[in-house]
């Protein structure tokens, strides 16, 4: 119930902003997050394209497909399955409205040295809070080699949240103004 009106909560926050505003706080966030030395020194990225109202990802992906190895996760059925990032030409628009790739399937996850890693909710622990479908929580064990980071805008970090077994911590938080390790 908790975890459900702070979504709530979060989702209204965001309508406060315009999209402007949105992606001005992403580019913050990014430029931090390039600004890490886990970032410089990684050279394979899971991340996300995104969509309405997450952190914008889609420049930052742009511009970093060319010296690093870029995967995205795909909904398939109940799980996430990842896909190489090779431009957006090869990109199709999911039943969810989300851009998603199309080529083969990536199964290596010991590749994946950094993960850059969307939430509706953060708190000051590292923990993380999702839409609720739990697709996160199935993939985030499988990365044991990756360093993950949560983005996030500051509005949507909280002091605590709620937490149950299957929850996943992050390794650190960027938001805007801050990075919280």
């Amino acid at each position: 119930m908790m975890k459900r009106s702070l979504r709530k909560e979060i989702t209204l926050l965001k309508d406060t902003y315009t999209d402007e505003d949105l992606y001005n706080f992403s580019t913050q966030i990014f430029q931090r997050l390039t600004q890490t030395e886990e970032f410089k020194k990684a050279s394979c990225l899971l991340a996300y394209y995104s969509f309405y109202q997450e952190v914008y990802t889609h420049e930052f992906i742009e511009k970093y497909a060319q010296e690093k190895k870029i995967i995205l996760p795909v909904v398939q059925k109940d799980i996430l399955v990842l896909k190489e990032y090779t431009g957006k030409d090869q990109m199709r628009l999911s039943e969810y409205g989300i851009l998603e790739p199309t080529g083969p399937y990536f199964t290596d996850y010991s590749q994946i040295d950094l993960g850059i890693i969307p939430g509706m909710v953060f708190d000051r622990n590292l923990n993380r809070l999702g839409r609720g479908k739990g697709y996160y929580d199935k993939l985030l064990p499988l990365l044991d080699n990756a360093y993950l980071i949560g983005v996030c805008f500051a509005f949507q970090l909280k002091d605590e949240i709620p937490v149950e077994s299957h929850d996943f911590p992050m390794n650190s938080i960027i938001l805007p103004n801050q990075i919280i390790v």
